[in-house]
C-alpha cells in the first residue's frame, strides 16, 4: 500500500452535534452532491454530520502515494480517527462512496456504530439493467451526464444536478482517478456485522442492484430495500423514501447501543 494522505489533507463540510456520522459520496462529484440528499433526514435525527470530499475530488488533493482502494480507505480511518477522536460513528456511503465505507466498517467495527449503503458498488456488479427513463420530458433538457444518470427528467431534477452535481465533476483529478482505479479491488475482509441499511434502484443502471440483494445473506444484520421509480440518482428521485430507511435504520443503531454493553456491533 501507499503512504496514507494525512488527515487534515482531507476537506470537509460539518454540520450539527451529537453522534458523528461520516457520509462519502460516489464518483465523479464532490461532497456537496452527499450533503445535499442525506442531510436533510440527518439533520432531522440530530446528529454531527461531516461530508468529505474524497481523494482527488473536490478540494481534497491525491497525493502520488494513494495508488489504490485500499489506500484511500486507510486515509478515510486515519481521518476518521482525528475528527471523531474516539468516538464511535456511523457510516454512510452512496455507489462508490459505499464501496469505500464497507471496506472501512470491515476494517475497524469497533469504531462503526451503523453502516448504510445507498446505491452500492460493489466488486461484482452484475445484472445491470439498460438505462431507461421513468419519467421523460416533453423535449430533452440537460447534458448527457443528467440524461444517463437521472431516470426521472423533470425541471427539479435538473436543477438538482447543476447545483449539486454537474460543479463537483469539473473538478475531479482524471489523473489520480486512473491511478487509483488501476487497483479498485479492496482486500477481502469480515463483512461489518452491525446494524446495516442496503439501498438499491430498481432501475440503476450503473450498478444495478442484484448485487446489493446479494448483500442481504453477507451481512447478519441487513435491512434491504430495492426502491422502484429510482436509478443510480435515487438520493435526489426518492429522498422521501431514502428519509424514512435511514430513520429506521437509525432506530436498530439506537437499540444496538442500548442492548449491547459498549455499544459494540453485534452480529447474529
Amino acid at each position: 500500500m501507499g503512504d496514507a494522505a494525512e488527515p487534515a489533507r482531507f476537506h470537509h463540510a460539518e454540520h450539527g452535534t451529537g453522534r458523528p456520522v461520516l457520509v462519502l459520496h460516489g464518483g465523479g462529484v464532490d461532497h456537496r452532491e452527499a450533503e445535499a440528499c442525506f442531510d436533510p433526514a440527518l439533520d432531522r435525527a440530530g446528529l454531527r454530520r461531516l461530508y468529505p470530499d474524497l481523494p482527488g475530488s473536490g478540494r481534497t488533493p491525491a497525493p502520488d502515494g494513494l495508488r489504490s482502494a485500499d489506500d484511500v480507505v486507510d486515509a478515510l480511518l486515519s481521518w476518521a480517527d482525528a475528527v471523531v477522536d474516539r468516538q464511535r460513528y456511523l457510516l454512510v456511503g452512496h455507489s462508490a462512496g459505499a464501496y469505500l465505507a464497507r471496506g472501512m466498517a470491515s476494517r475497524r467495527p469497533e469504531r462503526v456504530a451503523g453502516l448504510a449503503l445507498v446505491c452500492p458498488l460493489l466488486a461484482d456488479v452484475r445484472d445491470v439493467p439498460a438505462h431507461r427513463v421513468l419519467v421523460p420530458a416533453p423535449e430533452p433538457i440537460g447534458d448527457d451526464g443528467f440524461r444517463d444518470y437521472f431516470v426521472v427528467h423533470t425541471r427539479a431534477m435538473l436543477d438538482r444536478y447543476e447545483r449539486y452535481v454537474a460543479p463537483g465533476a469539473a473538478l475531479q483529478d482524471a489523473a489520480a482517478e486512473a491511478r487509483i482505479g488501476e487497483r479498485w479491488l479492496l482486500t477481502e475482509g469480515p463483512a461489518y456485522p452491525g446494524p446495516t441499511l442496503v439501498v438499491a434502484g430498481r432501475l440503476d443502471s450503473t450498478v444495478g442492484y442484484a448485487a446489493a440483494v446479494d448483500l442481504l445473506g453477507v451481512h447478519p444484520r441487513a435491512s434491504l430495500a430495492v426502491v422502484d421509480g429510482a436509478g443510480h440518482a435515487l438520493p435526489h428521485e426518492r429522498p422521501e423514501v431514502l428519509g424514512a430507511l435511514l430513520g429506521e435504520w437509525l432506530e436498530r443503531v439506537d437499540a444496538t447501543q442500548r442492548a449491547v454493553p459498549g455499544g459494540g456491533p453485534q452480529g447474529g
